[in-house]
C-alpha cells in the first residue's frame, strides 16, 4: 500500500459500552492504519460530517443498541448526500444474520458479530482497500 489506511471508528446513539469499539481501534492502529476514535454517543451527522472532515476511506460503526436498520443507513445516506459514497461503511455488533443480510443488500459493507478475530475485519479492510486504490499512487 501506497499510504495507511484511514479509519473512522464511531459509537453512535445511546450506547455506553465501547469496549469492543476500543479493541478494534487499537487492532486496526496495531495493522497499519490511521485511526479516528469519536467517542461515544455520535450521531449520524457527527459521525458522517467527522468522515468527510477527516478524509477517511472507512467507517466502522459498533451497534449493540438494537438500533443498526437505523443508524447504518444513515450514516450511508449522510455521506452520500456529501458526495463520499466511496468509504467503506462496515462495523458490528449485536446484529442478526437477516439484518446484516438486509443492510449488506443496502449497500453496508460486511458486518461482524461478536467474538469474530480482530483479523478478519482487518483483512477485510485490507482487501476491499487493495481492489479501489490505484497502484503506486
Amino acid at each position: 500500500m501506497s499510504r495507511p489506511i484511514r479509519v473512522l471508528v464511531a459509537k453512535p446513539g445511546l450506547d455506553g459500552h465501547d469496549r469492543g469499539a476500543k479493541v478494534v481501534a487499537a487492532a486496526l492502529r496495531d495493522a497499519g492504519m490511521e485511526v479516528i476514535y469519536t467517542g461515544l454517543h455520535q450521531t449520524p451527522e457527527m459521525i458522517a460530517t467527522a468522515a468527510v472532515q477527516e478524509d477517511v476511506d472507512v467507517v466502522g460503526l459498533s451497534v449493540l443498541s438494537g438500533a443498526h436498520m437505523t443508524l447504518f443507513p444513515r450514516v450511508r445516506a449522510l455521506l452520500a448526500e456529501q458526495g463520499r459514497d466511496d468509504i467503506l461503511i462496515t462495523g458490528g455488533g449485536i446484529i442478526p444474520a437477516e439484518d446484516m443480510a438486509a443492510l449488506e443488500a443496502l449497500g453496508v459493507g460486511k458486518l461482524f458479530g461478536p467474538g469474530t478475530p480482530t483479523t478478519d475485519l482487518i483483512d477485510y479492510i485490507r482487501s476491499w482497500f487493495a481492489a479501489r486504490e490505484p497502484q503506486g499512487t
